[in-house]
């Protein structure tokens, strides 16, 4: 129909040639960086909750924004971003998907060690089983589409429930033998479920931007 606004279609980002790069770096304001993704990212959210009810396309695009566009150009946009942030939050929830499209044993390996040890977390992010990389990438396309569909402050507590499941089952309480990396990893994705719990706080009280 004439009326109807055309659909956005997301595109990636034009190159540069290398030896440009340092002048366009030169002439990036950092605040204005920042204002980019804080925009950015309420536009994410607003049109997909706005739209999404009506639209079930465009709520699947929004979940599969990294494909669409590639994780480099979603992390340029948020990666930055302070974690206890919208933009921050954002670009957790969609590595957190991506690590589960991308080493989908790895994470159930975890995920299953982690289970049995936090047992109210596990309910919390929701029940995948079989624990396989089917049943836990369906559950985060959940957690990730309940950032539009849903309410979004429960797709935050999911998404850290799901990280607090996560760094037990890295730093497995019955390995003896865990490398000082994976210790490390743990006890980023703890903070980072702490990030999440807190994003979702602010949210309730509409103060998460």
């Amino acid at each position: 129909m004439s009326g109807e606004e055309p659909r956005r279609r997301f595109h990636r980002p034009t190159l540069r040639p290398p030896d440009r790069l340092e002048d366009a770096s030169e002439q990036v304001d950092p605040l204005e960086v920042a204002e980019a993704a804080h925009r950015s990212a309420e536009l994410v959210v607003g049109r997909g909750r706005a739209e999404s009810a009506q639209d079930s396309e465009l709520a699947s695009r929004l979940v599969g924004l990294v494909g669409e566009v590639g994780l480099a150009t979603v992390a340029q946009l948020w990666s930055d971003r302070p974690a206890r942030s919208l933009p921050g939050a954002l670009w957790r929830i969609y590595l957190l998907h991506e690590w589960v499209l991308r080493q989908p044993e790895e994470v159930g390996r975890r995920f299953v060690a982690g289970s049995g040890h936090t047992e109210v977390y596990h309910a919390i992010a929701g029940v995948a089983e079989p624990p396989d990389p089917d049943a836990l990438r369906r559950l985060t396309e959940q957690v990730l589409g309940g950032v539009f569909t849903g309410d979004l402050a429960i797709a935050l507590e999911r998404a850290s429930a799901f990280c607090h499941v996560m760094a037990v089952g890295l730093a497995d309480p019955g390995d003896d033998d865990i490398p000082s990396e994976q210790v490390t990893r743990a006890a980023r994705l703890r903070d980072t479920a702490d990030d999440l719990a807190a994003c979702a706080g602010l949210w309730r009280l509409g103060d998460l931007h």
